[in-house]
């Protein structure tokens, strides 16, 4: 009795976070149909430098024996001494040289990262801080791109590409840089770069289209159900998911999809020309090193090796679009997060009451 009694508290729990599940989702939809057009909200921009080389001092202040780290600070200190003053009379002498006040400082990084889903969400935020930094690029400059993406619909991909294109026109070099994945759309982005780094075994690739969808027809004829798809134009609708397909609609429906994919060969091939398009563009992946054997990468690394070794050559900031969000927003991720942690909870103690 006692058995049938805690399976009975169970459902209830479940019961209770599956009616909360529904009333958040219901909540999020209504907040997301009323939030329409650009989001607002802020830059924010770190200095990497600095944070990086917090990060060292915590680690050495440990590990590095007293008296060497009293010598290493005084040398440090006459160093920075003798560099701020090379520091003043370059910038004293840089004003004497162009009165007008052009910038002639040394070239710097501009950091952005872009995790890509199937709609791209993320190019908003991408839009904002490439218009954020390009009034500051100049020639010589570098922007590099931390890129994760599995790709997804091609228009959403091409418009994020068109962005990263806003970079190379200001003359500023571009890097992407790809940790883990950078598939079809997402390779459709990093393409557009100088340089493209990869790790060892991050998916690169493929150069393809793909599309699929279920049609329900013959279960809806089975079913008496009529469905009525009327439409002005021979090719409309080509495919649809509850009429009766024809081989006419499948074929004018395969017609769209080459275009698309000799569109997408032909804008890898203007942007990386040394890629032999016709052996890569078989809708295969590649892991990073078999990638750079076809030239669809530059160099094999991570993205923290390469940000580390530019840390030490030049002054790097990260820039970040930060959209602001309404209280219902807040409210909705707070319960999401809220309702992951109870089903975690309610799953174990489940779990612990079956088990032996």
């Amino acid at each position: 009795m006692e058995f049938l009694q805690e399976i009975g508290v169970f459902l209830a729990e479940a019961v209770i976070l599956v009616t909360a599940i529904i009333v958040v989702l219901i909540a999020i939809a209504a907040v997301s149909q009323r939030r329409k057009g650009n989001e607002e909200g802020y830059i924010e921009v770190r200095r990497l430098n600095e944070r990086y080389t917090a990060f060292h001092d915590a680690v050495r202040s440990f590990t590095e024996h007293p008296e060497t780290r009293k010598v290493r600070e005084k040398a440090e200190k006459k160093t920075a001494k003798a560099e701020q003053k090379q520091a003043k009379q370059k910038a004293k002498e840089d004003n004497d040289d162009n009165p007008v006040g052009a910038d002639a400082k040394d070239s710097r990084l501009f950091v952005l990262r872009f995790n890509g889903d199937i709609r791209a969400s993320e190019t908003e935020s991408l839009r904002e801080e490439i218009s954020a930094i390009t009034p500051e690029l100049r020639e010589g400059d570098e922007v590099l791109l931390c890129l994760e993406s599995p790709g997804g619909m091609v228009h959403s991909y091409g418009l994020a590409a068109s962005q990263l294109q806003r970079i190379r026109s200001t003359g500023a070099s571009l890097t992407v840089a790809v940790d883990k994945v950078a598939a079809s759309g997402g390779y459709m982005m990093a393409c557009v770069a100088d340089r493209i780094i990869s790790a060892p075994f991050a998916v690169i690739g493929s150069i393809g289209v793909l599309a699929q969808l279920p049609n329900f027809h013959r279960l809806l004829k089975k079913n008496d159900v009529d469905f009525e798809l009327l439409t002005a134009g021979k090719y409309k609708r080509t495919l649809t998911m509850f009429g009766e397909n024809t081989d006419d609609g499948r074929a004018k429906f395969v017609e769209d999809l080459e275009d698309t994919y000799d569109l997408f060969k032909d804008f890898v091939v203007l942007n990386r020309p040394v890629v032999d398009i016709d052996s890569v563009a078989t809708g295969e992946i590649w892991y990073g090193e078999r990638a750079l054997d076809q030239n669809l990468v530059d160099e094999l690394s991570t993205s923290d090796a390469y940000l580390q070794k530019r840390l030490a050559e030049t002054e790097a900031y990260e820039v970040r679009f930060v959209p602001k969000r309404s209280w219902q927003e807040k409210f909705g991720m707070a319960a999401e997060a809220g309702i992951e942690r109870t089903f975690l909870r309610l799953w174990q103690q489940g779990a612990a009451r079956f088990l032996p």
